[in-house]
């Protein structure tokens, strides 16, 4: 049976799940960024699609980094992959954000293919989740789990619920918006997120260099 201090853990990282989610939700980054782009050239589906990305990528890291948060904090070179990577999607997706059109308003049109496939990549390529997961989220739930095995499960639900609804409101937003938006204004738009994001590959790029000079390779 569930004790009342057992609860008060489950309801507090409960709590604290939802807090994180909103704040990773709203806070700029690639996957908002990408969020906005889908929305932009693909309508309110695509950005929906795109925003429902952290289920399917920060889902199977908060299993996975209750077994390898040490491992991860000692082994930069993994880290460094997944930032080089990152980079180079990054700098295409922006580089492709400057030939996209605004889409077709048609509520019946079909999301483009490919919406939902490039917010996971985006997500998985993106080393920030890493580090959340592995150095912060990871060992969180792991002493919690120790008290309460039901805690990191309440915690790790509502950050995934959260931080998706919180992305898919301001797909929504950005969608109903768009009503009164032209066409150059949309293709301004779009060339600013193309400028976003290949600003966030020259940051990972700079990351990857430190990370080079951390595992001794320069």
């Amino acid at each position: 049976m569930v004790s009342y201090l057992e609860t008060d853990l489950i309801l507090g990282l409960a709590i604290a799940g939802a807090t994180l989610g909103l704040v990773e939700g709203i806070k700029p980054g690639p996957l908002l960024t990408m969020v906005i782009r889908e929305t932009l050239s693909g309508g309110l589906r695509a950005g929906l699609w795109t925003a429902a990305a952290p289920i399917f990528t920060d889902g199977p890291l908060v299993i996975f980094s209750l077994f390898a948060a040490a491992w991860i904090a000692t082994n930069p070179s993994a880290l460094l992959v997944i930032t080089l990577a990152g980079a180079i999607f990054l700098a295409q997706m922006g580089y492709e954000c400057f030939g996209l059109e605004p889409p077709n308003m048609d509520e019946d049109a079909p999301a483009p293919t490919g919406s939902f496939l490039r917010g996971v990549i985006t997500n998985l390529l993106n080393p920030n989740v890493y580090v959340f997961w592995f150095l912060i989220g990871g060992p969180l739930m792991a002493s919690a789990a120790d008290e309460e095995i039901l805690a990191p499960i309440a915690y790790a639900i509502t950050f995934l619920v959260t931080i998706m609804l919180t992305k898919a409101a301001i797909a929504y937003a950005i969608h109903r918006a768009s009503g009164n938006i032209s066409a150059i204004v949309y293709r301004r738009l779009l060339t600013i997120c193309g400028l976003v994001m290949i600003g966030f590959a020259l940051y990972y790029a700079m990351e990857a260099y430190g990370l080079l000079q951390e595992t001794g390779i320069l």
